[in-house]
């Protein structure tokens, strides 16, 4: 059966088995420290192949981004095409974002989650600061673009990446023979994400065993109100309110969006990273969504970046039940503070780890709340990090959606062909007439040249 499948099929069935085998290991108390489920299996095998996985997406996110981007750059042609894009992108990045936690506040005030509940509040929770807002700005461009591409810095990349850009447009002509050369690059690294691909059922199952097995029911039984909240707050944004959003300013079919975007999702579900998934979006977008590259080179990257509409959600969903819990009345003035520091924090700890509990204790500052109120939810927080990172993936998708169509940079024979990128899947064997023509070029250039050489200094 298993053989049979496609590869969409055999990452649900992974995702699924990994659930089932996580809750039974926590329900039957089998990953207590010091056991042996614990030591060789959770915290062992599981624990290497997860990492090896998330690991592999990780290692292709900044040459692809690079090379990505600077081909994109490129084959827009127009300076002020790019500006016109990037504005777009923001704009619609940050209307979403306000959308996104209105609706949260909305539902969880609708509710009133939290009032009554008796849950201890001497917890304590440490605030990490996040860095200032001028501080990110002044660091977008990097002082060393090496040390950013080491350290991951998104922003920073995306700014090299266009400056590099427009400067082999300003070449002209003779950067042809690059250019070309980079767009080489950039396929070989999308065969790269093809051949990861294909491990990914194996590291879902692993990374969701792990993540069921620590976290288990009783803990979000015990939150029940908070987590059903926050779910519906993100199911709505994303089906209902990004649907919308989707159909209305781009006109394309809503179900073959979902559809496509099932994989991503997923993906993004199980690593809890919109950066690690970038690979993933950006090969989904231009092979199965049909987007050009120079719209999604830019829209991806920056979107895993900046566009955080599920941790939005998570920010305001939490402002109420902590506010209910100890008792804090909220005004309209609050919550507009709330909508507005969402906005502004989702720019300001760009590409900061932690990143959700960053904003979430600042914006719990500026309204008075407890901060050490964090600690109440923060044991169901790595699941509902998993479900927000597949919102915030998904905005992505969306907007890059709306603005190709806008620009006229989008295939609509691939996005309606749902086919479309599914058969590009790596089984492990090499086209014939491909090895033997690599084989002839090596033996005739390199090493004809080497006996050359030889036959020279004979």
């Amino acid at each position: 059966m298993w053989k049979g499948m496609g590869l969409t099929g055999k990452i649900i069935l992974a995702m699924a088995l990994g659930i089932l085998l996580g809750l039974i290991i926590n329900l039957f108390n089998l990953n207590t420290e010091g056991s042996f489920v614990y030591t060789y299996l959770t915290n062992g095998f599981f624990a290497i192949i997860g990492e090896l996985f998330i690991n592999s997406l990780k290692m292709l996110v900044v040459p692809l981004v690079l090379v990505s981007l600077i081909c994109g750059v490129c084959g827009i042609g127009d300076i002020r095409l790019l500006g016109r894009i990037g504005t777009k992108t923001f704009f619609i990045y940050m209307v979403t974002t306000a959308l996104a936690i209105t609706t949260a506040i909305g539902l969880g005030v609708l509710l009133g989650i939290g009032k009554g509940m008796n849950i201890p509040t001497e917890a304590a929770f440490e605030a990490k600061s996040a860095p200032p807002l001028m501080e990110v700005f002044a660091n977008i461009i990097p002082s060393n673009p090496i040390s950013a591409m080491a350290n991951g810095d998104m922003l920073s990349i995306i700014f090299f990446a266009v400056l590099l850009g427009i400067s082999i447009l300003m070449v002209g002509k003779p950067a042809t023979g690059l250019v070309k050369s980079l767009e080489l690059f950039n396929e070989v690294i999308l065969k790269m994400v093809t051949i990861i691909m294909n491990l990914a059922p194996y590291g879902v199952f692993v990374l969701l065993t792990n993540a069921m097995a620590d976290l288990g029911l009783d803990l979000i039984i015990s939150l029940l109100g908070y987590v059903a909240v926050l779910v519906a707050s993100l199911a709505f944004h994303f089906f209902i309110t990004m649907m919308i959003i989707l159909k209305v300013f781009s006109g394309l079919s809503v179900k073959t969006f979902l559809a496509k975007m099932r994989e991503v999702q997923i993906f993004a579900f199980s690593t809890s990273s919109s950066n690690a998934t970038i690979p993933i979006t950006l090969r989904t977008v231009t092979k199965r969504m049909g987007v050009d590259n120079s719209v999604a080179s830019f829209t991806i990257p920056f979107g895993a970046t900046i566009n955080m509409d599920g941790t939005a959600i998570m920010q305001g969903t939490a402002t109420i039940f902590i506010a209910n819990i100890y008792g804090v009345d909220l005004g309209i003035a609050e919550y507009l503070t709330v909508i507005l520091m969402s906005v502004l924090a989702s720019i300001g700890t760009a590409g900061v780890p932690g990143v959700g509990l960053i904003m979430l204790s600042m914006v719990f500052a500026q309204v008075g709340l407890p901060v050490e109120g964090i600690a109440l939810i923060l044991g169901v927080d790595r699941i509902l990090d998993m479900l927000r990172t597949a919102v915030n993936v998904g905005g992505d998708a969306v907007v890059t959606a709306i603005v190709a169509k806008s620009e006229g940079k989008m295939n609509l024979a691939i996005y309606n062909d749902p086919e479309a990128g599914t058969k590009e899947v790596f089984d492990g064997h090499i086209d014939e007439d491909s090895e033997r023509e690599f084989s002839e070029v090596f033996t005739d250039g390199i090493m004809g040249s080497e006996y050359d050489n030889i036959d020279r200094r004979a």
